[in-house]
């Protein structure tokens, strides 16, 4: 068997880290190793894949299925598979797609290399090799989920939230730092439960505080915050610390109390909006991120109003929107028929997504005229394209600068907007 390997990576940034890992195991054992090459000269394909939701299994099977091909005619002499999708539907796959020569679940790093002939190496500094522009990168601190949403099969993929230790985390963020990463981008399934498991707390404050105290960090962000029983003591860490963005990414899914029951988030309306006010009161200009859900079985034109009110009352930053996904092992699926079609689910969710462009643009509109400092992340066309403190790469909001001098890539720079729409800003070198 040769040993060039292309990897590629579908669904979260969770998944990109674990590409990441194997990536520099299979590099130690001597393999020649591209992320997400063009290039036709490798001869073994390794596919991490998403099961999460219908589009994510879909986009995965077409994946799997655009390489099968190249396989059954020798093109590549081996198909591997790994991940979410064959964590949850191994058995089934096996059989309806036999060109695959093996699949993996997501947490059997150790089988695949056994499979390769490899051997597994730990510890390694650093332990990823680095697939995003070098200067950013995630950091996962957990892995699985406590949570028990109605509609979310992720807790029966991935198992019980499990933490890493603060030590471990730090000697990572070290080593990326090391690495020339300015920007960490903390990533779990529940940012808001790290701790509970391994220190009987919540621990996302300690941790965030010393990690800000890394020298040479220059932005710490974070996602996916869980609003029951959020971690209120992070919100003077992030005033505390000039390098912490003030950028909160949390997803409240629903605002009617009849949904919010009948997906099981264990959190009100009435508690919603007090977070919201807490978030605003004590980071005044933090910007906020969230996703919404739509067409959950029980959802009444009453409760999608309720939902369309509470977009138009917060004006939130940054906000996306999906229409409910039946998914097997889930609470939903056992106990709820599927009723609203998928027409009417994805009507609504274009109703969200027309109330949150306009927001989006009047608030970008307001920038018009100010300064702020951007992160060069790279250059596209006539523009470089750069983000704010409060923008997360590959899912926000992005600067288009326009410059007659050469910006370097990774780098920060004072910029002044120059004009706007609804999920972009224009602007010119201070």
């Amino acid at each position: 068997m040769g040993k060039k390997v292309n990897v590629f990576t579908l669904g979260c940034s969770k998944n990109r880290v674990d590409s990441e890992v194997l990536m520099k195991q299979l590099v130690e054992n001597g393999f020649s190793v591209d992320h997400e090459s063009a290039s036709n000269n490798h001869n073994i394909i390794i596919i991490n894949t998403c099961g999460f939701i219908g589009d994510a299994k879909e986009e995965s099977i077409d994946t799997i299925l655009s390489f099968s091909e190249a396989r059954e005619d020798g093109a590549i002499e081996k198909l591997i598979v790994f991940g979410c999708l064959s964590e949850r539907y191994k058995d089934e796959l096996e059989k309806e797609i036999p060109e695959v020569d093996a699949w993996f679940g997501k947490f059997e790093l150790g089988k695949m290399l056994d499979y390769l002939k490899a051997k597994e190496f730990s510890p390694i500094n650093p332990s990823r090799i680095i697939t995003t522009p070098s200067h950013y990168a995630y950091l996962k601190i957990s892995e699985g989920c406590n949570r028990t949403c109605s509609y979310c099969v992720i807790p029966n993929i991935t198992g019980n939230h499990i933490s890493r230790p603060i030590e471990e985390i730090i000697f990572e963020a070290k080593s990326l730092i090391n690495q020339g990463v300015k920007e960490i981008i903390l990533i779990a399934q529940d940012l808001s439960y790290y701790g509970l498991d391994i220190y009987k707390k919540q621990m996302l404050a300690p941790l965030m505080d010393q990690l800000a105290a890394l020298q040479g960090l220059k932005w710490l962000r974070i996602h996916y915050t869980y609003p029951a029983n959020f971690p209120m003591d992070i919100l003077p860490v992030i005033n505390k610390h000039k390098n912490i963005c003030n950028y909160m990414d949390i997803a409240f899914q629903h605002i009617s109390d009849n949904m919010l029951t009948k997906m099981r988030r264990n959190v009100n309306k009435a508690d919603t909006y007090k977070l919201i006010e807490e978030f605003r009161k004590q980071v005044p200009d933090i910007t906020l991120r969230t996703t919404l859900l739509v067409g959950h079985p029980g959802e009444t034109e009453q409760d999608f109003e309720e939902l369309k009110l509470f977009v138009k009352d917060i004006r939130f930053e940054r906000l996306g929107v999906f229409p409910y996904s039946h998914e097997e092992d889930t609470f939903s699926y056992a106990n709820y028929t599927d009723e609203i079609s998928d027409e009417i689910k994805e009507q609504r969710a274009a109703e969200i997504m027309d109330i949150q462009s306009q927001i989006s643009y009047e608030l970008n509109e307001a920038k018009i005229s100010k300064e702020y400092k951007v992160l060069i992340d790279r250059r596209e066309g006539d523009y470089y394209i750069g983000r704010t403190e409060f923008d997360s790469p590959e899912v926000d909001d992005e600067v288009l600068i326009t410059s007659k001098k050469k910006l370097m890539i990774g780098n920060y720079m004072n910029v002044k907007i120059i004009d706007a729409d609804e999920y972009d800003l224009f602007a010119i070198p201070c």
